[in-house]
């Protein structure tokens, strides 16, 4: 799998983390969540959510399965991006 890095006119970076990139030897670091993640007892499914608007964006009995829908749909310049702000 490839990871995008987008840099900014203004100098910062957007890309969905990941530790096969050392982000630290690029400065500090300001991490914010695209999304929430949860497991819902009731539905007995993984739940994401956009973290800004709470907006239900996926669900799925995988946890995998979702961490892989991040990966593809929330990566910068992934083809499925997806822009939930």
């Amino acid at each position: 799998m490839s990871h995008t890095l987008r840099f900014s006119p203004g100098g910062t970076i957007d890309c969905l983390y990941t530790e096969a990139i050392d982000l630290h030897a690029l400065g500090r670091l300001k991490v914010v969540r695209a999304t929430v993640m949860h497991f819902c007892d009731k539905d007995q499914q993984w739940k994401v959510r956009c973290a800004t608007t709470g907006r239900l964006l996926l669900t799925d009995p995988s946890r995998e399965a979702c961490l892989a829908w991040e990966r593809t749909n929330l990566q910068p310049g992934a083809e499925g991006l997806l822009v939930i702000s």
